[in-house]
């Protein structure tokens, strides 16, 4: 158990030390123009209904049941076209990161890890998703999002 939190630490670190800084001058063809991202929606329902029980109430069982949807609702918004607002280098890193963590929390939640461990995973994904909505909204003036 330990040496799965460690990799996750390991991995975590390894893809922030690898984050690139630059945005590109040229249009990338994986971009899209639009007001949604309806892939970080997606996300977002699925997240939400994981981590409010846990925060208002520490209750995992939620998490536990849809950490495999969660992971593959991560991998469906890391393959998608991002919206040219977010078409960077960071956000691009920031959701391959997301994705790497939510599927180590799957196999934290089949390998039947203690709670404590999936608490930790936990939290750390939503401060990771948190981020992503962040550079979506930023410049947005009255963005106020709580959880």
């Amino acid at each position: 158990m330990k040496n799965l939190l460690l990799l996750m630490i390991a991995i975590s670190l390894l893809g922030l030390s690898s984050c690139d800084k630059s945005k590109s001058d040229s249009k990338d063809v994986t971009s899209v123009d639009s007001d949604e991202w309806k892939e970080m929606d997606s996300f977002h329902l699925i997240m939400a209904d994981a981590f409010h029980p846990y925060k208002d109430s520490a209750n995992l069982a939620p998490v536990k049941k849809l950490a495999e949807d969660m992971a593959m609702e991560a991998n469906k918004w890391a393959s998608a076209p991002l919206p040219e607002k977010v078409n960077n280098g960071d956000v691009k890193q920031s959701l391959n990161k997301l994705k790497e963590d939510t599927h180590a929390l799957s196999e934290l939640v089949k390998s039947g890890a203690d709670d404590a461990t999936i608490s930790t995973a936990l939290n750390s994904l939503h401060d990771s998703f948190h981020g992503i909505m962040e550079a979506w909204h930023k410049g947005g003036e009255n963005h106020q999002h709580s959880h």
